[in-house]
């Protein structure tokens, strides 16, 4: 009777009995994935083995490429073993088992030793045989309950079994699962709606190229196949991927040779090493890790940001140095197929810090400015918190393209579903809610957001399920790309100072940089360095003694009229200063006053005021001289706009824009909650207070 893939995962993973003890339950993948792999190869080679074993000595002193061509050719897989071994072969030698295993590893083709060796596999060889574990493990994976030929399982369902490995083994391995695995259903989601606008898909023998940068365990870029073969058995999705864990890395490597797909998957930081600098995508995917920083790869950025612009990949901007997800949108973007080429759609998640994060001007806010001036942002939907397993935020998924449809060109749509969750049997790590796919009787919550997605209305209000209960709620918005833009003016007011020559304001002048550093000296021989501090400090108390010499009690609310009484006991004492040292003395006996009259320039013009400096943003559609008179001047009427300062940004406010007015309890309720309180805190002190 032929078993679900559940069924053998499940199977497989029973194995993990043997493991008790000596691992710990996030370690077990680490035995489970490669066991999975290297028996399921050793089903595929098998009927070819006397093949390979019988052609080995003709290939003697040829090229390693020669080798790979003709062996390949005789196993019809893009890979092979020339080991006379077998795993069912390892059993019949007990003492020499690791050995023999690492042997028999050692004589795959190239592409499987790669993937053995980022799982790291020889230690956990070495680690199982110390605990004498080695032949009782290899004893199951070979065991007649558990046919992994490809007679029982075809490479779907194979693929389908390694999914599910790879899902249980994220799920009991808690602290890690966040980094590399994304829910199944936010996958599942973020396709649809990639995929969904797509007509050409049902096309014969279509080929579409998909592109993860940050491929973890390949879950998207498999989804995105799947979504496809579903629509068109004939189609020809072709896969990218790159990513820098190297057991993601393995375990998407041979998933994808297991279910013998075109995949071209490489290792390394997508940042620093582009594998694929030449390469365009029809679809691109990502869920880069939240908050990532990219300190150690900034070199590399910076250069590129600055010598190559927007030729290369970092041309609009960069973020703070602690948070590179909008980098991965840039290298996503870069790899955009023209429109000429038929254009490329890109999905990817985000926390909440890349629709906001970054004043006008900032790297975060020029990132958005270029995208959405560019049209190419269409659609952000906010999904609930508590979704994934590391972190219990909300997250947002980012819908870019290239090729709009006419009606959503220079329009976002922003979809608000932060409701559509149920709550979970039992909770993973920081995940509690899962997004209803429509099975296990659970309300179809992604059937629903890609249909309003689809819909395209703005203000839509809709009745739905969340957790069990209805919910109403408006649930779409459409906006203009303007609607996000905004124009940061900066707001000046004028200096008003008043000016004293007392005791309390000359003693400021010890704390003033210019005035302290007359009594320095920069000399090397020691002779004239304090010859040199002597006069500055001679210098200095001259100073104080001339300002002394003014009537301390007396406040001049003039700058300008001041200063000509300053030089004037200046020269009666015989002082002549220059401008860094007079300066000093100004800021010293200055205070700010707003009845004073204004500072002004040797132009005759109002001079600012640092510390009432002030920023406005207003929006883009919104005149800004009609908004200053309104919003500005009824309440500082002598301010005035800096517009050599106005800069251009973009933010994206979804909480404000979706925000639902509370009121608050009634005064009633709130007092009678304050009065039980009282009792009750009563009450335990009295219970404390008895012997």
């Amino acid at each position: 009777m032929s078993q679900s893939h559940s069924q053998i995962a499940s199977f497989i993973w029973s194995i993990c009995n043997l493991l008790r003890g000596p691992y710990k339950r996030n370690e077990y993948r680490k035995v489970i994935l490669p066991f999975t792999v290297l028996r399921r190869f050793d089903c595929i080679l098998a009927p070819t083995k006397d093949k390979v074993l019988a052609e080995l000595p003709h290939l003697y002193g040829k090229s390693d490429n020669i080798v790979s061509e003709s062996l390949i050719r005789i196993t019809g897989v893009p890979f092979y073993n020339k080991s006379k071994l077998d795993m069912m072969k390892l059993l019949d030698d007990t003492d020499n088992i690791a050995i023999n295993l690492q042997s028999y590893i050692n004589d795959f083709s190239p592409n499987v030793q790669k993937i053995i060796e980022y799982f790291a596999f020889s230690e956990q060889i070495a680690r199982l045989q110390e605990e004498n574990l080695l032949y009782l493990v290899l004893q199951r994976f070979v065991a007649d309950d558990l046919d992994l030929s490809p007679q029982a399982l075809d490479n779907m369902q194979m693929g389908m079994v390694y999914e599910e490995l790879i899902r249980i083994g994220s799920e009991q391995s808690n602290e890690v699962a966040g980094d590399h695995f994304t829910p199944r259903e936010v996958i599942k989601l973020m396709v649809n709606l990639l995929l969904s606008p797509e007509a050409d898909l049902a096309k014969s023998h279509v080929v579409k190229t998909i592109f993860d940068p940050a491929c973890g365990t390949g879950g998207m870029l498999t989804a995105a196949e799947t979504y496809i073969k579903e629509l068109n058995r004939d189609a020809k999705p072709h896969l990218y991927g790159q990513d820098w864990n190297k057991e993601s890395y393995a375990v998407c490597c041979s998933d994808m040779l297991i279910k013998g797909e075109y995949a071209r998957i490489e290792y390394g930081c997508s940042f620093e090493q582009d594998f694929f600098t030449q390469n365009r995508f029809d679809y691109m995917l990502a869920n880069p890790p939240f908050g990532v920083e990219w300190k150690k790869q900034q070199k590399t950025i910076t250069d590129e940001h600055e010598k190559l612009g927007y030729s290369g990949r970092f041309g609009a901007g960069l973020p703070r140095i602690d948070n590179g997800s909008l980098l991965f949108l840039q290298h996503m973007i870069s790899k955009m197929r023209s429109s000429d080429e038929g254009g490329s759609r890109i999905g990817i998640v985000f926390n909440g810090s890349p629709l906001f994060n970054g004043d006008a001007g900032s790297g975060e806010s020029n990132i958005r400015k270029w995208i959405i001036e560019n049209d190419w942002l269409e659609t952000i939907v906010a999904l609930s918190d508590q979704l994934f397993y590391r972190t219990d935020i909300y997250t947002y998924i980012w819908i870019l393209t290239n090729k709009k449809e006419t009606h959503r060109k220079g329009k976002i749509q922003i979809i608000d579903a932060r409701l559509f969750y149920n709550k979970m049997k039992k909770s993973l790590g920081k995940k509690r809610n899962i997004i209803g796919d429509g099975e296990d009787d659970r309300f179809d919550h992604i059937s629903l957001i890609t249909k309003i997605h689809s819909d395209f209305i703005s203000n839509h209000e809709l009745e739905f399920e969340s957790n069990g209960g209805l919910q109403k709620a408006i649930v779409s918005k459409i906006f203009d790309n303007d609607d996000f833009g905004y124009q940061m003016i900066t707001v000046e007011r004028p200096l008003r100072l008043n000016f004293q020559a007392s005791a309390e304001r000359i003693a400021r002048l010890d704390t003033i940089t210019a005035f302290a550093k007359l009594a320095e000296s920069k000399k090397k021989d020691p002779a004239e360095r304090l010859r040199e501090i002597e006069a500055g400090k001679a210098l200095q108390e001259k100073i104080k003694i001339a300002l002394s010499s003014m009537d301390g009690s007396s406040t001049h609310q003039n700058r300008e009229q001041f200063q000509k009484v300053l030089k004037q006991t200046l020269l009666q004492h015989h002082l002549t200063l220059a401008a860094p040292e007079l300066k000093a003395i100004l800021e010293a006996l200055s205070e700010r006053d707003e009845t004073a009259e204004i500072c002004t320039d040797s132009k005759g013009r109002p001079e600012p005021d640092t510390e009432l400096r002030d920023t406005e943003n207003v929006p883009l559609k919104e005149d800004i001289e009609a908004y200053f008179q309104r919003e500005v001047l009824p309440h500082v009427p002598d301010a005035w706009i800096d517009h050599s300062k106005t800069k251009i940004g973009y933010e994206i406010p979804l909480n404000r824009h979706f925000y639902v007015y509370q009121p608050p309890r009634p005064l009633e309720i709130i007092e009678a909650e304050m009065i039980n309180l009282e009792k009750e805190i009563a009450a335990l002190l009295s219970k404390e207070s008895k012997p």
